[in-house]
Order: C-alpha cells, then sequence, then structure tokens
C-alpha cells in the first residue's frame, strides 16, 4: 500500500479539491482557542501560569527567562552546535541586510517633493514554537530581521517544558542580543502579546509560525495588532522528473512530514507518459518506505503522510496550474531544467532549485527566511523579512511655486468631489 495516495494526470476538477487544506475539526479548535484567549485576556499572568501548568507541566513563579537560565543554557549548548549556529547567523544577517531599504525620495514635478521614510516597528512579538521540536532556527529567522530593521522592544514567546526553555533556543535569543523570552506558548502565549498582561507588555505586531491553535489565535489577535501572517502546518510540494534521484525526493517529503501529524506535502511528477510517471512513484515510494523505518518519527511522519497527495503530469503547463493553483509554502523544483519551470511560478514562498537544494537549507542555514506563507497564502502573501518589521511612511514637501502650480488640479478635483474645505486649503496658498 502506498505511504502517499497517487493520483497519475487527474483533471483540474478532480486534483483542486484536494488541495484544500481546512480539516474537520478547524471549527472546534477555533472555539477552544477563542475561549482562551478570552481567559488570558480578562486573568492575565494568574491565565497564562494555569496554561503553563496544563499543557507544558510548567509551574511558573517568573514567567521570564532569568539571567541565571541564560547563562546555564549557553554553557549546556555543545560547541558545535554553537558554531553551526554562529554560521547560519551570519548568513541570515547577510542576507537580510541586503534587504534593508533605504526609501524613495522622488521629485514628481517642480516644487513638489515626495519621499519614504523608514521607521522599524517599535514593539514586537517573536512566537517560537516548541511543541514537536524545539526550533531555535526560527529564533535566527525572526530575531535577526528584527535587530537588522531596529525594532526596539523585542518580546520572544516559547513554551517551557517542566519549567524550562530549550537551552538553544536560549543560546540563539542572546546570540542574537534578545534577553526578554516569556515562557510561555500555544493560544495563551499569542493573547499575552496581544492583549498585555501585568508582566506582558503589549506589542504592535506578532511574528511566527505554529501549529492550528497558534495560527487561529494569531488570526484573533489581528483584531487588536498586526500579525505578520497566517503561518499554520507546514507543508512542501516537490516537482521532480525522471533525473531527480528519488532517494532525495523522499526525504525531501519526509523532511516535511515530521514537523507535525497536521503537515502536509506534496509530490507532482513530472513525466513524459504514464509509465514513466509509475515507475517514477514507484521508485520514491520505494525509499519513502524505507527511510520511515530508518529515520523514526513514525507518530508524526505516518498521520502527515496519509492526507498528503501525489500527481503525475505530462507537460509543463499541468505541472504549473498545479504548483500555482496549491501556492505551496515550500516548492522544490527538482527536474532537468528547473528555471524553465521557475518562469511560470506565480504563488510559492520560497523556492529551492535542483537536485542540490534541500528545503532543509532554507530552514536553517542558507540565509532566506523560513517563517513563510502557508494554507494557500502564498497567493497573495511574501515571508518573513527585513520589511515585516519596518513601517514606510509618505512625506511629501511642496514649496511656494510647487502649490502654486498644483492648486488648480487640486482645486478641480476636490470641487468634482464636492469637498470644498480641500479645494480651499489649495486656493488660499495661491495668492
Amino acid at each position: 500500500m502506498a505511504l502517499i495516495k497517487y493520483y497519475p494526470n487527474p483533471s483540474e476538477e478532480l486534483y483542486l479539491p484536494l488541495l484544500e487544506r481546512i480539516q474537520s475539526d478547524d471549527a472546534a479548535v477555533r472555539e477552544r482557542v477563542a475561549a482562551i484567549m478570552e481567559d488570558v485576556k480578562k486573568r492575565g499572568d494568574e491565565a497564562l501560569r494555569e496554561y503553563a501548568l496544563k499543557f507544558d507541566g510548567s509551574d511558573l513563579d517568573e514567567l521570564f527567562v532569568s539571567e541565571e537560565e541564560f547563562a546555564a543554557a549557553e554553557a549546556e549548548v555543545p560547541e558545535e552546535l554553537k558554531a553551526a549556529i554562529k554560521r547560519a547567523y551570519g548568513n541570515i544577517l547577510t542576507f537580510h541586510e541586503a534587504e534593508l531599504s533605504t526609501g524613495e525620495d522622488v521629485c514628481t514635478e517642480p516644487g513638489v517633493r515626495c519621499f519614504r521614510k523608514i521607521v522599524p516597528i517599535k514593539k514586537v512579538g517573536l512566537y517560537i514554537p516548541g511543541g514537536t521540536a524545539p526550533l531555535f532556527s526560527t529564533v535566527l529567522m525572526l530575531c535577526v530581521p528584527a535587530k537588522v530593521a531596529g525594532c526596539g522592544e523585542i518580546t520572544l514567546a516559547t513554551p517551557a517544558k517542566n519549567g524550562k526553555v530549550n537551552s538553544a533556543v536560549l543560546y540563539t535569543a542572546a546570540l542574537c542580543g534578545v534577553k526578554r523570552v516569556l515562557k510561555c506558548g500555544g493560544a495563551q502565549a499569542i493573547a499575552a502579546l496581544a492583549y498585555g498582561t501585568d508582566s506582558v507588555g503589549r506589542v504592535d505586531k506578532i511574528f511566527g509560525p505554529g501549529n492550528r491553535y497558534v495560527a487561529f489565535a494569531k488570526s484573533m489577535a489581528s483584531e487588536v495588532c498586526s500579525i505578520d501572517m497566517v503561518a499554520g502546518p507546514s507543508e512542501v510540494m516537490v516537482v521532480c522528473d525522471s533525473t531527480a534521484d528519488p532517494l532525495y525526493v523522499a526525504t525531501d517529503l519526509l523532511s516535511q512530514a515530521e514537523h507535525g501529524r497536521d503537515s502536509q506535502v506534496m509530490l507532482v511528477i513530472r513525466a513524459a507518459d504514464e509509465a514513466e510517471a509509475s515507475r517514477i512513484h514507484g521508485a520514491i515510494e520505494e525509499k519513502l518506505a524505507y527511510e520511515v523505518e530508518k529515520l523514526g518519527r513514525k507518530e508524526y511522519m505516518l498521520p502527515s503522510l496519509s492526507h498528503s497527495a501525489a500527481f503525475s503530469f505530462y507537460d509543463d503547463e499541468s505541472v504549473l496550474k498545479m504548483v500555482n493553483s496549491y501556492a505551496p509554502e515550500h516548492l522544490i523544483i527538482n527536474t532537468s531544467d528547473p528555471y524553465a519551470l521557475l518562469e511560470g511560478v506565480e504563488s510559492a514562498g520560497s523556492v529551492f532549485l535542483g537536485p542540490y537544494s534541500p528545503e532543509s537549507a532554507g530552514d536553517y542555514a542558507s540565509g532566506t527566511n523560513h517563517t513563510l506563507p502557508t494554507s494557500g497564502h502564498a497567493a497573495s502573501q511574501s515571508g518573513v523579512s527585513v520589511d515585516s518589521f519596518i513601517k514606510k511612511i509618505t512625506v511629501q514637501e511642496l514649496t511656494k511655486e510647487g502649490i502654486r502650480s498644483l492648486a488648480p488640479t487640486v482645486i478641480t478635483m476636490a470641487e468634482a468631489e464636492e469637498l470644498t474645505a480641500h479645494a480651499e486649503a489649495a486656493r488660499v496658498r495661491m495668492a
């Protein structure tokens, strides 16, 4: 029996319903999240402590990590891991520093200057998942662009297991210059950042991926503060052809399936015909079965694979329709000419080209950001970048000559809209 259900050369009518990410218990999850959010809003720190004990087994006297805990964490992290984190930090910093904009400055006509002032968001909340794995890599992906942008107040929230935050998470936060770490996760942490409590300051914008509970919480929090995006369960789409190593494809699929039971992986085979597609699919399934047994984490991989799918198509146009309809968080193009397909890609969070670009390179150390839109939001949103942490304020300055020249146009348009005060404000400056 195939680990991933296979659909050879399906029609759009067949495959479009298969691309839906809605899960049957979404309504129940949303209801539970709403109750937690409202509870934290009302009871603040008291509610946070209760949820920390209930969900994470943490009996918290202090909600924030102490200096002593930071010091202990640094001592616990192996030197080899420190070196790897520092190397990744350097690459991520280099890429994100290149993103920093200086703003536009344009004279649209004589005496009329328009420009944009770049201002960092002052108070940001960064959510670091810690459910199935301690994602210290996400600390880099959020803290580095926040620092490059110049954000003044950074609060990092992550669950503490039995009262302790993962040592690598704390070491990475300290490396990025972040010392304010809230020992709470889940919807309750998002509520604290959005509404504020006695101990937790309310932030202007919340960032970070998470499970469905966190995604729904961020969506609700967006009513009172900004969020980066609704980043829910992780997903990947791998496009391959006969030139791709089946082992590479299988491990790329499993590297996303292991994130969680609600993660999703999609395989798209570009083949010449049905026979070739069947051979490619069979070879990948064989490697999948072998790697699942070898790697473990079946409790996450198998449920994820059960609601994933594989497809085959016999022309590039059909492949691209599938890619752009799904709008994957991660898109791997492992074909003989990946740039030919890349040309037609319109919707994807992050793209990985060729046989030697695994998604895990972007997750950790290549330099790009791994906080990306999921659930089809890549059709209209980009991943986190320095731009996510800044505001661009438009500014205009007109000279006396500039307003005298432009005033007749302003007056004509304002009067046509029956906004007489607008017209008058320009008219009095013509004298």
